[in-house]
């Protein structure tokens, strides 16, 4: 394999490199593909991803009719059972048939009065968070929006919560969002466990994600299933604001036999949304704009765009008493994703009557905190090699500005008295700084690896928790 030279200049900019040196450098403007993901051919989709990377943090806020039970989102509704997707126990001896009714009539009660987007979008800006995804639809097929595509949605005289006047949950939060410059993306499910047309009420519910009946079997049901999710992903992307990202689950919705022409609805949504970013998760090819590994970070560097979707607690949606993930863990998740090439999407949800619990407005203070400081060192960047060693992680700006930030061993860890560094980010920088301190010294450099020290004054009052910046300049 021919060996690849790397020529880095830390004077204000970074030398030309092929595309495929700077794809497997982590080098602005350059993906090398893989076989998991196939680049954009459209300049503007490529426009967007690239702003994209540069916001790092996002947020998947998931709500619907089941935050009242504070299940796991739609779930409960599949006929194979497993820890995970317990029924309540009240409903738990119901059949299958009558169990959905029992879960389709949480329509009739879900009165969201305590929804307030204007307070979620300033604690997301506030916590440092540059996108979100707005659930619109989960598998069990409730519309979050004002679909004229059925009934069942938060629109309907059959739910308490239509005659709020921020009952267009969709529209409140992707306008509450970009009010506060957010960007915004919408999360779509293509699995639709509601409409008849994917689960046919003759034949029950089904076992799992797919539809209940063998499409190629029955096309001219598929064909309206088709054209149901067309319109309803037209009604989304043409009639609620600029959306960078259009977010598909429900990847059993896929060729060769449960197919929807997604080249055809992703160029549909793009005459209304130019450049916009089509996620078809798990569908590998041209409408996989990016790649979301769930629930796990990748362990080294991937040359293409991915994003890292995870929860803060324990579940996607509310859940009573739930365990939340601590700062310290996600602003190391944070910097080792963003370090491997990735961005972070955190899934939080309010409860049924649309509120947060405290410690998630907690989390993102707290997390805002950490930004305030070391932010720099976040956004607009990307992987440098070696990406990371030891307990630092290595990211780079387009001026060329370096940065390794040291992540703390633990929540209680302190800083450590010196942190090693390759001796080729170090050797040309004129500054060297631990950012919200002050100036560093440089000390030997041995095996490749160059000493920084860190002043006791500095490790007795940090400037921060969980992870330090030190940023390398040459001006």
């Amino acid at each position: 394999m021919k060996r690849i030279i790397i020529l880095i200049v830390f004077a204000g900019f970074v030398l030309s490199l092929t595309a495929q040196e700077k794809a497997e450098n982590g080098i602005f403007g350059a993906f090398k593909p893989s076989k998991d993901w196939v680049m954009p051919e459209d300049p503007a989709v490529l426009k967007k991803l690239e702003e994209w990377q540069d916001r790092k943090l996002g947020l998947l806020i998931t709500f619907g009719t089941y935050s009242q039970w504070g299940i796991v989102e739609s779930w409960s509704l599949v006929t194979t059972r497993h820890p995970w997707n317990d029924r309540p126990k009240e409903y738990a001896a119901l059949d299958d048939r009558a169990y959905v009714k029992a879960y389709e009539n949480l329509v009739t009660t879900f009165n969201p009065t305590g929804f307030d987007p204007g307070r979620w979008a300033a604690a997301a800006k506030e916590g440092g968070v540059k996108y979100v995804m707005v659930m619109s639809k989960h598998h069990d097929g409730f519309c979050m929006w004002d679909t004229r595509t059925t009934d069942y949605r938060i629109t309907s005289e059959k739910c308490p919560y239509h005659s709020s006047p921020k009952v267009d949950v969709t529209r409140e939060m992707s306008d509450a969002f970009r009010k506060q410059g957010l960007s915004t993306g919408i999360y779509f499910s293509k699995a639709d466990w509601n409409s008849p047309f994917y689960w046919a009420p003759e034949l029950g519910p089904g076992t799992g994600q797919g539809p209940n009946y063998n499409p190629s079997d029955r096309p001219e049901q598929w064909e309206k299933f088709r054209a149901f999710t067309w319109k309803q992903v037209e009604e989304l992307m043409s009639a609620y604001g600029p959306q960078d990202v259009l977010w598909l689950d429900g990847g059993s919705v896929r060729p060769p036999n449960a197919a929807i022409d997604m080249n055809g609805m992703a160029a549909m949504a793009r005459k209304h949304q130019p450049g916009l970013i089509v996620v078809d998760r798990t569908v590998s090819g041209a409408n996989e704009n990016y790649i979301t590994p769930e629930g796990e970070i990748p362990d080294h560097f991937l040359p293409y765009p991915w994003e890292t979707c995870m929860t803060m607690g324990t579940s996607w949606a509310y859940k009573q008493d739930d365990q939340f993930k601590s700062t310290g863990t996600l602003i190391r998740n944070l910097c080792r994703i963003v370090a491997r090439n990735g961005n972070y999407l955190i899934g939080i949800g309010p409860d049924g009557s649309g509120r947060f619990d405290p410690i998630i407005y907690e989390r993102l203070k707290e997390m805002g905190d950490w930004f305030k400081v070391n932010g720099e060192a976040i956004y607009g960047t990307r992987p440098i090699s070696p990406y990371e060693s030891d307990n630092c992680v290595f990211t780079i700006k387009r001026d060329g500005t370096v940065y390794a930030i040291v992540l703390a061993a633990d929540d209680q860890a302190a800083m450590p008295e010196k942190v090693k560094i390759p001796a080729d980010l170090a050797k040309k920088a004129l500054k060297i700084n631990l950012i919200g301190f002050g100036e560093l010294k440089k000390g030997e450099t041995r095996n490749g690896q160059t000493e920084i020290f860190i002043p006791q004054t500095a490790r007795m009052k940090p400037p921060c928790g969980h992870a330090w910046a030190i940023k390398l300049t040459t001006r």
